[in-house]
């Protein structure tokens, strides 16, 4: 018996990399699970069934339960029915790990409206697609325990400057994901983001291969099943505890992200602000100090 037995899931963005990783994880420990995945290129074009399929047949060899499933999360009515499928086809719908997505990288003032588009598009919308059909049913069937897990990134935490669209759509999985966290507990979900650590194909694209953090045979903590303990952790009844919280996951860590909190704070005595040089020093005197964090991007540029 597998921590995870009897539970179904979906996983979009499954025909690759960690989506892949997490649905041989899911199914390995017992679950049932729909892998989804359109088979698009790295920028979002084409479409390929294969790579679902060849997941779901390495699950089946392995003794697991899956079926492939190529619907484009970007299309609102087509994830109605994929929601609709997994519960046809499995019971019942437990889980929901949101992590399709593809690039267009590109400074702010290089980037085309159809590449800002694109990536939303895939990323937040097709996030909101799938969670609010999965939403709905998990509403009329209250009493589960259910899970959404959605894939936020360092590039939206940290503001990667040369991914100005998938920042924004990353950190706005982070307020989606919280807003679920909110408006569904009473109906017995859980809503919880992971910001994995991993080299993939994605990754490839802008790293180098001989980087440092690249995944090779010798490195096996930059695997994207490195990623996937969190996942399953989340994924199963024991979380029900964990509930809006950012869990990063990958290069042989997991770790818990600090809500958003006031650091600093300066106050009026009478809720009025008065003379602006006074105001200024203020800020200044109490803000100042609180810039210690380290930022990954904040480094000279030769």
């Amino acid at each position: 018996m597998g921590e995870l037995e009897g539970r179904v899931a979906i996983v979009t963005g499954a025909g690759r990399g960690i989506g892949a990783a997490v649905a041989e994880g899911l199914a390995a420990e017992g679950a049932g699970v729909l892998v989804n995945d359109l088979g698009a290129a790295v920028d979002g074009s084409g479409a390929d069934a294969s790579p679902a399929r060849q997941v779901v047949e390495r699950i089946v060899e392995a003794g697991g339960t899956a079926l492939p499933d190529a619907t484009d999360v970007t299309d609102f009515g087509a994830c109605e029915a994929l929601i609709r499928s997994a519960v046809e086809e499995f019971g019942r719908l437990d889980v929901l790990v949101n992590v399709a997505g593809i690039l267009r990288d590109r400074m702010i003032f290089k980037m085309s409206e159809e590449e800002w588009d694109a990536v939303v598009d895939v990323h937040l919308k097709g996030t909101f697609n799938t969670t609010r059909h999965a939403a709905a049913y998990w509403r009329e069937n209250r009493g589960g325990q259910y899970r959404l897990i959605n894939f936020t990134s360092g590039s939206g935490l940290w503001g990667a400057p040369g991914q100005p669209n998938y920042a924004a759509s990353k950190l706005g999985i982070v307020g989606l994901t919280l807003s679920c966290a909110n408006a569904l507990r009473p109906y017995g979900v859980t809503s919880n983001c992971i910001s994995p650590v991993a080299s993939t194909r994605m990754t490839a694209t802008v790293r180098r291969p001989e980087a440092k953090g690249t995944y090779t045979p010798e490195n096996r903590r930059m695997a994207p099943e490195n990623v996937v303990p969190a996942v399953l952790y989340l994924a199963s009844e024991r979380s029900d505890w964990l509930n809006r919280r950012v869990v990063g996951a990958g290069n042989g860590r997991i770790s818990l992200h600090t809500d958003y909190a006031v650091e600093r704070e300066i106050v009026s005595s009478t809720g009025l602000w008065g003379d602006t040089s006074e105001v200024f020093a203020e800020i200044e005197n109490s803000f100042k100090g609180a810039l210690e964090h380290p930022n990954p991007f904040d480094r000279p540029r030769g």
